[in-house]
């Protein structure tokens, strides 16, 4: 398969997980629409995440692929702690929607590492990471649409 389709094919997968038209519903921006920053911050339950903490859970994880793909140790993410990292304790609707931001960025820096990335490294194994570079790429996309769900559940679950 040529180098472009195969690449192709990992961005077609990757952009409808996140913000393209698709027929297994609203890909992860589009769980963002219209949610306020105080809908962000509710919990569905205690103990639970909130749609924000999910947000910067992804982008978070978004930042971590584009790592192991381009191998650069020397980059860091923005916000603390890694996985989950703590919300603001002033929040409002500007900080809100610098997070949402910063999942697009994260996004838009990731897809750039994919459409660049050497097509003979994809069935290698991904740095620090027991699988493949093209398993990370599906992996991330499949990371996005789970977290969509999960937006679309805590959304019905605090909303009247």
């Amino acid at each position: 398969m040529p180098r472009n389709s195969r690449i192709s094919l990992l961005l077609a997968v990757y952009d409808q997980a996140f913000d393209h038209a698709a027929w297994h519903g609203t890909p992860l921006a589009g769980t963002l629409r219209g949610v306020t920053w105080r809908e962000a911050r509710k919990r569905p339950a205690p103990g639970r995440h909130s749609i924000w903490e999910v947000a910067l859970h992804t982008a978070y994880w978004k930042f971590v692929v584009r790592r192991r793909l381009t191998r650069d140790s020397g980059i860091e993410f923005p916000r603390a702690p890694a996985n989950f990292p703590a919300l603001p304790r002033r929040p409002s609707a500007s900080l809100w929607k610098r997070d949402v931001a910063l999942l697009k960025h994260e996004h838009r820096l990731l897809r750039e590492a994919i459409r660049t990335f050497p097509v003979n490294r994809l069935k290698l194994r991904a740095w620090k990471s027991r699988w493949t570079n093209e398993a990370t790429i599906y992996g991330i996309a499949s990371h996005d649409l789970y977290h969509a769900g999960q937006i679309q559940l805590i959304k019905a679950l605090i909303r009247p």
